[in-house]
């Protein structure tokens, strides 16, 4: 953090002008001692991305320099204070010259990820650790508190054996292709083992006095009904008339819990997404192509990624995946925070940390049948790259993200209607779209008319020999020909 003096000019600046200190800066007047409660921002900083701390201004003189403030006491106990937490927090403190009159100020750095929580010593690690929130400090409740212990570990929450559960409460069919596929993939370590020893692996089955019974994860990707067990292990989806969850007579216009093992809840949450969004259409070179609000393959991503990498910790089971549409944005909500200490700048070229290394590995191997169909997860660190793909694709703004150590959101906002939309003109039919791409383009094969067009290889093929036969278009190439394109035939000085 840059302590110069034309920095923390801005700093006092922009405060000025908001009327209030920030989440990541902290003023205390001291004009009569350090605060005591100053040290819970020092702690609350040292848990988040670290703060600022001046000292000597009053946040009610408008952040004016305090007159008789005594900056090297006020440095020296700032310091003290620092001493008093666990790990101790290692500050950098500076007394700088202010509008003619002494100020400290002070950069807390962030403790790292596997060091956390920072707690007041005194007061104990599940009393005494704080988080910064808007412009205050908030005592870590036990759950947060918990998730930065987890940090220090691998979670096996999705190897727990699950007693009430039995064989019978798994999906054979799946199960069968999820051993199939495993078999191809590792011929040689899996080609050996019975199908119940792969299971066991896999971390599908786990024993339990004396017998095999189904794990979380197994009961997750490959269950009957795993809600049995866990009622709040699924997707709540809730449709808001406005743009948020407050406010309005109508608190909301559809919810729906919806239950099944994570493909069934993958495949049916979509379903429900895509039968409650608008669906436009952009008329390019003639052709009409449908646009939903939301690209669904990035939809597709945030909810298997919800799901995958969620908090399955007893203290989080209570807790299901959101998906909430509202009038301008959809958001997909997760218990629990990015795993590891991974921040959203860690996952954005593909480096994060897998909360449940033991289903992400079941979900690469189990059949999803659906939008993007294939296999529930691909687990190759690269959903925030797909997800920001197809919304570029689309011309729709970035996802927004939030990280908290409770929860995981990301938010895409609806797509605007295209001019074409909100001015719509004579549909063009498709020999009519055809003869319109071909008199914008020199030449075009049968594979580009497929893509503009979004129609099959033997609706195009059809209309391009009428347009020959009709002496409207011609082959550039011979019969069978890998090179084949096809253009307009010019006459008299026209292209019909």
């Amino acid at each position: 953090m840059d302590l110069s003096l034309e920095s923390i000019s801005e700093i006092v600046s922009h405060m000025r002008a908001i009327g209030t200190d920030t989440e990541h800066c902290e003023v205390k007047a001291a004009a009569s001692g350090v605060p005591k409660t100053l040290i819970e921002s020092v702690c609350a900083f040292a848990n988040g991305s670290g703060g600022l701390v001046l000292l000597g201004l009053s946040e009610k003189d408008r952040f004016a320099p305090v007159p008789g403030f005594e900056p090297k006491s006020a440095r020296d106990a700032l310091i003290s204070i620092a001493g008093k937490l666990t790990p101790v927090c290692r500050l950098h403190a500076e007394i700088l010259m202010l509008e003619g009159a002494p100020i400290v100020a002070a950069w807390v750095p962030a403790i790292d990820p596997s060091a956390r929580p920072c707690y007041i010593t005194e007061r104990g690690r599940y009393s005494g650790a704080f988080i910064r929130t808007g412009d205050g400090d908030r005592r870590l409740t036990h759950y947060e508190i918990n998730r930065m212990l987890e940090n220090l570990r691998q979670p096996k929450y999705d190897l727990e054996p699950v007693p009430e559960a039995s064989l019978s409460d798994l999906n054979t069919a799946v199960i069968a292709k999820v051993i199939e596929r495993q078999k191809l993939l590792s011929p040689r370590i899996f080609g050996t083992f019975s199908d119940a020893d792969i299971q066991l692996r896999l971390g599908i089955l786990a024993k339990h006095d004396g017998k095999l019974v189904p794990t979380l994860g197994g009961l997750l990707a490959c269950g009957i009904y795993p809600q049995q067990f866990f009622p709040r292990l699924s997707v709540l989806f809730t449709i808001y008339p406005g743009n948020s969850k407050a406010g309005g007579a109508v608190r909301y216009l559809e919810t729906r819990n919806i239950a099944g093992s994570i493909p069934e809840m993958l495949r049916e949450t979509l379903e429900r997404v895509a039968s409650n969004m608008r669906t436009g259409a952009i008329v390019d070179t003639g052709f009409r192509q449908d646009v939903p609000d939301y690209p669904i393959r990035a939809l597709r991503e945030a909810v298997a990624n919800a799901l995958q990498h969620r908090d399955y910790s007893p203290e989080a089971r209570s807790s299901a995946v959101q998906v909430n549409m509202f009038s301008d944005h959809i958001e997909v909500l997760s218990p629990g925070g990015l795993f590891g200490g991974a921040s959203i700048d860690d996952i954005a070229p593909g480096i994060s940390a897998t909360r449940n290394v033991n289903l992400s590995n079941i979900l690469e191997s189990t059949p999803f049948e659906g939008a993007g169909q294939g296999f529930v997860v691909e687990n190759r660190g690269t959903g925030l790259f797909l997800i920001r793909k197809e919304l570029s694709d689309a011309l729709m703004p970035a996802a927004r993200i939030t990280n908290a150590l409770s929860y995981f959101a990301i938010s895409f906002g609806k797509r605007t209607l295209s001019e074409a939309e909100r001015n719509p003109k004579r549909h063009l039919s498709t020999r009519e779209a055809i003869l319109a791409a071909l008199r914008t383009n020199e030449s075009l094969s049968v594979k580009e008319l497929i893509e503009m067009s979004q129609l099959s290889r033997g609706a195009i093929s059809s209309h391009l020999r009428s347009l020959v036969a009709e002496g409207l278009a011609e082959p550039t190439e011979i019969a069978k020909s890998p090179r084949q394109r096809y253009r307009l035939v010019r006459r008299s000085g026209t292209d019909n």
